[in-house]
């Protein structure tokens, strides 16, 4: 859409330009009665119309341009937070949308004493893609507290893209819930890759239970699947647009860099390793653009400890790390206590 709009502007770009410069060749000439009689006519002839049709021009391309940008931006806020405490788990996640707006997208929230994921992929991308994520993302966090079971979630989600007149858009999602009481994830895949499951003990496994892309058939059937994360286990799910980048050989980078990248950060925190995985993809696209929205979601439960973490913490930069007042009240009480001797 994007690309079909600037070709557009360009081609009324040229026009304006070619008839600029036969205005001004014939301005260049003596002008007849008749002639002056026919530019009064025809104001595209003079070329001071011409300047300021051109200047309007730009001025409505720069007011779309920010309208999507504004819009890009409204969508990164949907996507929040992209980097997520919660109990024993991180998590962490990223969108490079081919163009301003992205067909991708992914949600992390809290399903009362759950924790939810989705990750989906909407077909098509720039503007008609775009303009589908918040409704398909608002309808998935609806049914996601509705239902507790993955695949009822997203079964209504299915029947509700069906509904009504027009055609839907055909949308692959892959949705889960993590129990924190027994660190179980269950999860229905609905047309999306298989997400990977990095085992502590170098073991993979892929996520394949759930069913077709949601939008193709209205009484689809899902199925929902079921697996432990257990400590120093990383879950990786991620869209199509990452294993099909590019090169310059027009080699994809497919699922086996995929799994040697993965390999590589065992063990390290969530947003390093989601960082890391990103970077082989763009050092193996080197100069060429990607060809699709990539997205990628890394959850990894940590390692054994005993030191107790908080239930959840979303990051944000922007916040001063600040002592519990607790603690603050505990440190003035203990230097009373001292001063009082």
């Amino acid at each position: 859409m994007m690309a079909l709009t600037d070709r557009m502007l360009d081609h009324k770009r040229n026009a304006i330009g070619n008839r600029l410069a036969q205005a001004a060749t014939v301005a260049d000439q003596p002008i007849a009665p008749q002639g002056r009689a026919a530019a009064a006519s025809d104001p595209a002839a003079d070329p001071q119309f011409l300047a300021d049709e051109l200047l309007a021009l730009r001025r409505d391309q720069a007011k779309l341009q920010q309208a999507i940008f504004e819009a890009a931006q409204a969508q990164r806020r949907l996507c929040a937070p992209r980097e997520l405490d919660w109990g024993e788990f991180e998590i962490a996640g990223e969108i490079f949308p081919v163009r301003h707006l992205s067909g991708d997208f992914f949600k992390v929230m809290e399903l009362r004493s759950a924790l939810g994921l989705a990750l989906g992929d909407i077909a098509g991308k720039g503007l008609s893609a775009g303009i589908w994520q918040a409704h398909v993302m608002g309808l998935i966090q609806r049914s996601a507290r509705k239902h507790s079971h993955p695949a009822e979630a997203v079964a209504e989600v299915n029947r509700e893209l069906c509904h009504g007149d027009g055609e839907p858009p055909l949308t692959a999602l892959f949705f889960a819930r993590i129990d924190p009481l027994t660190n179980q994830l269950i999860y229905c895949n609905a047309g999306l890759p298989a997400p990977l499951l990095l085992r502590d003990n170098k073991t993979l496994e892929r996520l394949e239970e759930g069913g077709p892309m949601l939008g193709a058939v209205k009484n689809a059937a899902f199925n929902t699947g079921s697996i432990t994360l257990n400590p120093g286990d990383m879950l990786i799910a991620y869209s199509d647009g990452l294993t099909e980048c590019r090169n310059s050989q027009d080699d994809e980078f497919e699922i086996e860099r995929l799994v040697a990248a993965a390999r590589a950060v065992r063990g390290v925190p969530a947003n390093r390793a989601l960082f890391s995985m990103l970077g082989a993809v763009l050092d193996f696209a080197d100069s060429c653009s990607p060809g699709d929205d990539l997205t990628l979601l890394v959850v990894r439960r940590r390692e054994a400890t005993n030191v107790e973490r908080p239930r959840s913490r979303a990051k944000d930069l922007s916040a001063p790390n600040r002592r519990p007042a607790s603690a603050t009240r505990s440190k003035n009480a203990d230097r009373g206590g001292r001063d009082s001797k």
